[in-house]
């Protein structure tokens, strides 16, 4: 129980449903103090209270479970890690899979229970093999399957979503206040949780540090320089401050961040079309493909809002024995970034995920 309207509603429809149900809020912050800024966040003191006063009402007893020092290594330590490698991670597919869905559920199943209940909008179905799938939720305006889809098939079978069959997000607060639940209309959190002021630039200049660098071109021209890497993002415009204009006038966006080399690559717009893109570190959510390396259709979501684009994906063994999962869109992906999760759709079945190692443009240097 996070302290949000989605988690309350979750936990009190589990409860009419018959289950035994148990409260659980995890305790994610090393700093216990921390309180909320504004809507961000969603591991406070404030949102562990919201939970408790939650599961008062609902008559079901309530935990805090301290899962800071595990928080810590799999999903702050991975941020800065991956940041410092040159890549985008998203820390909130690594709390699901290292966090909710591993060290959680262990210790669920440890101790007894059958399944983790969650908020998230999206449903476990049986498919006609009889294996348990992933989809997306009712209203897709409001679906949360792109950050599960790090699930595992043994993780699916003791996932439970309440929500995933609710059309909207206001028959949800709807119901909360129905039900009495005083975080009916409580703000949804948003951002990243350990980074509560939203400053994941000054953040990270703390912990990685800062060094002036190079802005280059797509030849390798210097264009400008830099007072740290990590502040930059794929597809930024603003605050480059190039101090050699293009030779066609128009606008130079970021294409690469190079942080080993603390190199910024920037070019134009188009250059942002990305049309192949990789990965070795792959999952399938439920049954696999019975051949993946035989290409198949399907859909590609790069980011949790993102609209989904038809594409043909297949895995690939090199001479050494690495296999990746190669996905090549029908029309080029935009501003994508090493370190970026691209989940894949077959339909509205999440088919699984992987961590974007590689892409390839699909406007060549000097086109």
């Amino acid at each position: 129980m996070s302290g949000g309207v989605d988690s309350a509603v979750a936990a009190a429809r589990a409860v009419e449903a018959g289950h035994e149900v148990v409260g659980v809020h995890l305790a994610l912050s090393r700093m216990p103090g921390t309180l909320r800024t504004g809507s961000r966040g969603c591991c406070t003191i404030e949102d562990s209270m919201d939970a408790q006063r939650a599961a008062n009402l609902l008559g079901i007893p309530y935990y805090v479970w301290d899962f800071s020092e595990r928080f810590k290594a799999d999903v702050v330590d991975d941020f800065i890690a991956e940041y410092s490698a040159g890549r985008t991670p998203n820390p909130c597919m690594r709390c699901n899979e290292r966090i909710k869905f591993a060290a959680l559920l262990e210790k669920a199943l440890a101790l007894g229970f059958d399944a983790v209940a969650t908020g998230h909008y999206a449903k476990v179905v049986t498919g006609d093999s009889g294996a348990l799938e992933l989809h997306r939720a009712s209203a897709e305006a409001k679906d949360q399957s792109y950050v599960l889809g790090v699930l595992t098939a043994e993780q699916l079978a003791h996932a439970y979503f309440p929500l995933g069959d609710t059309p909207s997000k206001a028959l949800v607060r709807e119901e909360a206040a129905r039900r009495g639940l005083s975080v009916a209309q409580k703000p949804d959190s948003y951002d990243i949780c350990f980074i509560p002021d939203g400053d994941t630039k000054g953040w990270l200049a703390e912990r990685v540090g800062t060094e002036t660098g190079e802005i280059v071109d797509r030849s390798g021209a210097v264009v400008g320089t830099h007072e740290g890497a990590h502040a930059f993002t794929v597809g930024q415009r603003r605050g480059m401050r190039l101090g050699t204009p293009a030779a066609d006038g128009k606008p130079r966006f970021v294409l690469e961040v190079r942080l080993k080399e603390n190199t910024v690559v920037v070019g134009p717009k188009e250059a942002l079309a990305i049309g192949v893109i990789a990965g070795s570190r792959f999952s399938w959510a439920g049954l696999a493909p019975e051949d993946p390396s035989t290409a198949f259709a399907c859909e590609v979501q790069i980011r949790a809002h993102a609209d989904p684009v038809p594409a043909v994906a297949q895995t690939t063994t090199d001479a050494a024995g690495a296999t990746e999962l190669v996905v090549t869109p029908e029309s080029p992906l935009d501003g994508v970034a090493p370190g970026q999760t691209a989940v894949i759709y077959v339909g509205t079945r999440v088919l699984g995920q992987f961590t974007i190692d590689r892409t390839v443009s699909a406007v060549p240097v000097g086109a």
